[in-house]
């Protein structure tokens, strides 16, 4: 994809030509896949920068990671990583949902460009007149539709064109990914880094960053994306006013002049935001905001929430309800404001020491126990807490009854419940709706992700991970995240970090076994002491589990391994028979099933299933069973082979229920006893009914 503006590029680095110059083609036509690219570009030129500076990565980094490393931020100009930031943020909002405008991707262009230049420049040590340069582009240079007319006749044409030409990008991302993962780390000298960063900052210098500005821009496109009025160029508006003059300041003339102040539509100030330079610590402007917040509280009778920023790293301290500075990642919504300053006077009134859970929801003793630590823990002004119950002791009866209880005393209005498969949230939608039938509830999906107006929200995580950045980070006042182990963590870390919401974390994880050092710091939960705890003995000790029983069964072959040298003759004479070769048929007793299927075993395995497995109905029936097959294409053979051997149940006894199948959820509902075939016995699953 040839490029506009980024062809200085193409020699060295062709796939940061290739992503600006798919950006730029985006740019009129889909806003918010230009800036994706844009992303991408920036990944690709930061691992580039990793590269030539030889500077050690942290462990699994995302781009955020790679950003604030401290080996980068040494090395990287202050100004040349406000740079960085901008495109980050903006391309993350876009590629989980959010919206994105042709005038905030000319912008970034511009601000790519730039980046372009300064890494084309410290990786090659030519002149800054040998780089072009930024010509912007237009509807009619880079071929987009000028009209809404002309872009619905044009654009699937352009766009598969495009789709074509990405796989192809796709390709040289991969092929690039490889090399450097093959690649030896190239040792630097102390000399040598310290002459590359030189050269990183002079050419920064030289160029025309404009720290100040881009820094304004970010924190301007921060606001909107949590839907403020933001007037151009320093402008004020009704909703957002900028260097705001603040009286009662500890100054000569007692007045100063705050960054941004947000207004209601009262004439209240509800937040204030104070803005320092990049290479500055956010927290020098702590006092400064506060200092602004006493003034317009004294001045207006209401105490605003205090925002301080340097651009990319946002603080917000509300010290009217107590809390400590905290760390987000956006600015909060006029809406979510106007309901954290309510809460406020919520919370004084009605303290959760006083809140007594509801045992109609959760009664047994553990759990109201557990609801009971979580809610002490929230008075005290934690915000996230983590909850480790046995697997049927009822952690979502739990977290309901958390839910019912911040919901009356005025903590929630708005919740998010989380978890890893639908059939899960099918099932905590069912549970809300029994113990709380009055209140609103929403499945988050790709056609309701826009819904503002229900109090219960119910997601997957991949579901919310298309989505998150759609909402404002104060838009839910309590997150429950269920099944939080380590997979959770690894990959949607973001998304609960994102949300600055009071968190439940929710798992059946034994607490010393499984769970990982990381999810207790997601939490923070001391490592192996979670909020509350109810073990798998304990709960058995108490009687409200049955201990479970195993019954062994194997076969020579699941037992030794499939082995040429071991086979009877029949069976070397089967494989001649079928041209297999005998040196083909060598696998350790831990590869049956993962590499190799055999049918006479999975047979056996399934009549021993139907001989001894547990009886119902008097002793003439086999109960509801759960078979866990290794993938899906175990699962269809053992689906396969129970109706070779028996054909007279007409193949609705047993049947694949994994995410293969869109209709899973029906079957799930037939095996509960729910759905339309009462004769489900047997679920052959793979990861979907695991808990």
């Amino acid at each position: 994809m040839k490029s506009l503006n980024f062809e200085f590029l193409r020699a060295d680095s062709p796939e940061l030509a290739s992503l600006a110059g798919f950006a730029e083609q985006y740019a009129f036509a889909d806003p918010p896949s230009a800036l994706v690219k844009l992303r991408t570009f920036l990944e690709q030129l930061v691992e580039g920068v990793y590269d030539r500076l030889g500077l050690q990565r942290p462990v699994q980094p995302n781009l955020l990671d790679l950003l604030n490393e401290s080996a980068f931020t040494s090395a990287v100009p202050d100004v040349v990583r406000t740079s960085m930031h901008a495109i980050r943020m903006n391309g993350n909002r876009a590629a989980h949902g959010g919206d994105g405008s042709t005038q905030t991707v000319l912008w970034l262009m511009q601000e790519a460009h730039k980046l372009g230049r300064w890494y084309y420049l410290t990786s090659t040590g030519k002149h800054v007149q040998d780089v072009p340069e930024y010509n912007a582009p237009t509807a009619e240079t880079v071929g987009g539709a000028p009209s809404k007319g002309q872009l619905q006749r044009e654009k699937k044409a352009v766009l598969q064109k495009l789709a074509a030409q990405e796989a192809q990008m796709q390709k040289l991302l991969d092929d690039l990914a490889v090399a450097r993962k093959e690649a030896h780390a190239a040792k630097v000298t102390a000399e040598e880094l310290q002459a590359r960063v030189q050269a990183a900052q002079r050419y920064a210098s030289a160029l025309d960053f404009t720290e100040a500005q881009t820094r304004r821009r970010l924190i301007d496109s921060l606001l909107v994306a949590a839907e403020w009025d933001v007037g151009a160029n320093g402008q004020e508006t009704q909703e957002v006013g900028q260097e705001v003059e603040v009286h009662h300041q500890p100054t000569q003339s007692g007045c100063g002049a705050a960054d941004y102040v947000l207004w209601d539509d009262n004439g209240k100030p509800l937040a204030v935001v104070e803005a320092k330079k990049t290479a500055v610590d956010p927290e020098i402007g702590r006092t400064q905001a506060k200092c602004y917040a006493d003034g317009l509280e004294q001045d207006h009778g209401q105490r605003p929430v205090i925002f301080y920023t340097n651009g990319f790293d946002i603080w917000m301290w509300d010290d009217a309800a107590g809390y400590t500075p905290r760390k987000l990642y956006g600015f909060y919504s006029k809406e979510s404001l106007r309901a954290l300053i309510y809460q406020r006077g919520r919370q004084a009134q009605e303290p959760l020491s006083g809140i007594l859970p509801d045992k109609t929801i959760a009664g047994r003793l553990y759990q109201t126990e557990a609801v009971r630590r979580i809610l002490d823990r929230f008075q005290n002004r934690y915000r996230k807490g983590l909850l480790v119950q046995a697997t049927g002791t009822g952690k979502t009866r739990v977290a309901i009854s958390i839910c019912e209880a911040l919901i009356r005393a005025g903590w929630a209005n708005r919740i998010l419940f989380l978890c890893d498969r639908r059939e899960l949230r099918k099932q905590a939608h069912n549970a809300f709706k029994r113990f709380l039938p009055n209140e609103p509830r929403v499945y988050v999906t790709s056609q309701t992700y826009r819904d503002r107006e229900h109090r219960i929200y119910l997601a997957t995580y991949p579901a919310m991970m298309k989505c998150f950045e759609t909402f404002d980070v104060g838009f839910f006042d309590l997150i429950i995240a269920d099944e939080s182990h380590r997979s959770i963590y690894n990959r949607y870390r973001d998304l609960l970090r994102y949300f600055d919401a009071l968190q439940v974390g929710l798992t059946a994880t034994p607490r010393c076994e499984l769970i990982s050092h990381n999810t207790y710091e997601l939490f923070d939960c001391e490592n192996g002491n979670p909020t509350a705890f109810y073990g798998y003995e304990e709960a058995v000790k108490d009687r409200w589990l049955s201990p479970f029983e195993v019954e062994t069964f194997t076969t020579p072959f699941l037992r030794e391994g499939i082995k040429y040298s071991q086979m009877t003759a029949e069976q070397r004479q089967q494989l001649e028979e079928a041209e297999v070769e005998p040196q083909a048929i060598e696998y350790e007793q831990r590869q049956v099933d993962k590499y190799v299927f055999n049918k006479d075993t999975n047979r056996r395995v399934l009549e021993n299933l139907m001989t001894n497995g547990i009886k119902v109905a008097g002793g003439s029936r086999l109960g509801k069973t759960i078979v866990f097959a290794r993938n899906h294409n175990h699962a269809v053979l053992l689906q396969n082979l129970f109706d070779e051997m028996y054909p007279q149940y007409g193949g609705n006894f047993c049947r694949v229920i994994d995410n293969y199948d869109p209709r899973a959820e029906e079957l799930i509902d037939d095996l509960k006893g729910e759905g339309k075939n009462p004769d489900l016995t047997i679920a052959i699953s793979v990861d979907m009914l695991d808990t």
